[in-house]
């Protein structure tokens, strides 16, 4: 099946388009200054992440890490604690590394070619093409799913969204029809139609949309069935036991190993499996530690990309300071101010504070 069945003008959606983004567009603290750090940093958090979940982050870590040299120079620690609640950690990884990069390669300025961007760690070709476009000027197309769900949309493509072939085909004819004096502004007003009229989830909003009277889908009724998309793989589901370890104030951490799953991150003790109060009594005896008592928590859920974590959870008073290897104690005012902890153990770092 060809990409596109049917012909489309695409130079016909510029105008209308940017005339409804200058009119509608959020304002965000990245797009009121757009300095190359500024768009870089709001691209590497807006990766998997909703734009309302990184305003808070990228406000905070802006105030603590101003620029690239400032970011070379992080400790881990500080860098992971800033990032806390984003997810996808990776990316902070990645962030220190690019920035260590243009500090030692760039004299402390972003490279402002697409190819150089390419070529940096976390950033693939929509990350590269946002900030080229955006922060540079460039006639580069930043195309995600936004993009992609609002131009199956317009041409009412039934090709599959998830194919490389389809994603480069939507690029090339996109680039074709980024004006020449507003290249950032074109690519930010596609994507801000996606995430805000042409959305992805229930009816889009169709008598919203500046680009109806071009949309093929609107006048055919096909909104609901567009973008055609490869069925995901089901996420593995894995249990876990959560513990909540107190002594003395003070509650039991451990850092999570530098590979895999939250590298770096710290993390409450937890055990593969669902644990009854006899055998967890058992498993803490086998450590040597004593205790007052157990109570169980409540149950919860946290989904990654490609797993699900189902956690239970057990709140522990410890009456004797051992613990399980590569556990420590920590003041639980520190935890909450220096120790990060993924938002996977929201549930019970909240009922950790709850108690003090």
């Amino acid at each position: 099946m060809s990409v596109i069945e049917n012909y489309f003008d695409f130079i016909s959606v510029v105008r209308p388009l940017l005339t409804w983004y200058d009119q509608n567009a959020r304002v965000l603290s990245w797009r009121e200054n757009s300095s190359p750090y500024r768009v870089y940093l709001s691209e590497i958090m807006l990766q998997q992440t909703r734009v309302d979940a990184v305003k808070p982050f990228f406000d905070r870590f802006i105030a603590a890490i101003p620029d690239f040299k400032s970011l070379a120079s992080c400790d881990e620690t500080t860098l992971l604690k800033l990032w806390e609640g984003l997810g996808y950690y990776n990316r902070a990884k990645n962030l220190q590394k690019t920035a260590r990069i243009v500090v030692e390669q760039y004299n402390g300025n972003l490279p402002s070619s697409y190819e150089s961007l390419l070529s940096l760690p976390g950033i693939g070709e929509y990350t590269a093409g946002a900030i080229a476009s955006i922060a540079f000027s460039q006639k580069k197309a930043a195309v995600d799913g936004n993009v992609l769900r609002v131009f199956s949309r317009l041409t009412a493509s039934y090709a599959d969204t998830k194919k490389k072939d389809v994603k480069n085909y939507f690029r090339e004819k996109i680039e074709l029809i980024i004006p020449d004096d507003r290249p950032g502004d074109f690519n930010q007003a596609v994507m801000e139609l996606g995430a805000t009229v042409c959305t992805p989830n229930g009816m889009p909003k169709c008598l919203l949309c500046p680009l109806s009277e071009l949309c093929k889908s609107f006048k055919n009724g096909l909104a609901t069935e567009l973008p055609v998309k490869s069925t995901k793989k089901a996420r593995r589901i894995e249990k876990k036991t959560v513990l909540v370890l107190i002594h003395n104030q003070q509650a039991a951490i451990l850092k999570r190993p530098e590979r895999g799953l939250l590298p770096f991150m710290y993390e409450l003790p937890n055990f593969d499996g669902w644990l009854t109060k006899d055998s967890l009594s058992d498993l803490l005896q086998s450590f040597g530690i004593h205790f007052s008592s157990i109570n169980q928590l409540e149950n919860a859920k946290h989904i990654f990309s490609h797993v699900e974590w189902h956690l239970e959870g057990y709140l522990v008073h410890v009456t004797t300071p051992s613990l399980p290897e590569k556990c420590f104690w920590a003041d639980i005012k520190s935890i909450n101010e220096t120790y990060p902890l993924p938002s996977a153990f929201r549930v019970y770092r909240k009922k950790l504070f709850e108690l003090y």
